[in-house]
């Protein structure tokens, strides 16, 4: 998984990853209480490189946590939305 682009973002975000194998998998984004605010992904995924948008329009300026759960790994990064 890479850093999210851009970072700072004002209002839309790229969320960058790559599966090596079919895997099911999470993409969650959490404010920095970690209350789920929303799940960009969740299901079966093929193996493969993924670009998700990520709009922050309707939430407040502040960090956010967004989470990428497989069969094989758990990833957590942080991102910043600036209004």
């Amino acid at each position: 998984m890479s850093q999210n682009y851009p970072n700072p973002f004002n209002p839309t975000t790229i969320i960058s990853f790559g599966l090596s194998e079919e895997s099911e998998m999470n993409l969650e984004v959490f404010d920095i209480l970690g209350r789920k605010v929303q799940t960009l992904i969740s299901g079966r995924m093929p193996a493969g490189s993924y670009t998700i948008p990520f709009d922050g329009k309707n939430l407040a300026s502040g960090i956010y946590l967004y989470r990428i759960l497989t069969n094989q790994k758990v990833i957590t990064n942080k991102m910043v939305l600036i209004k």
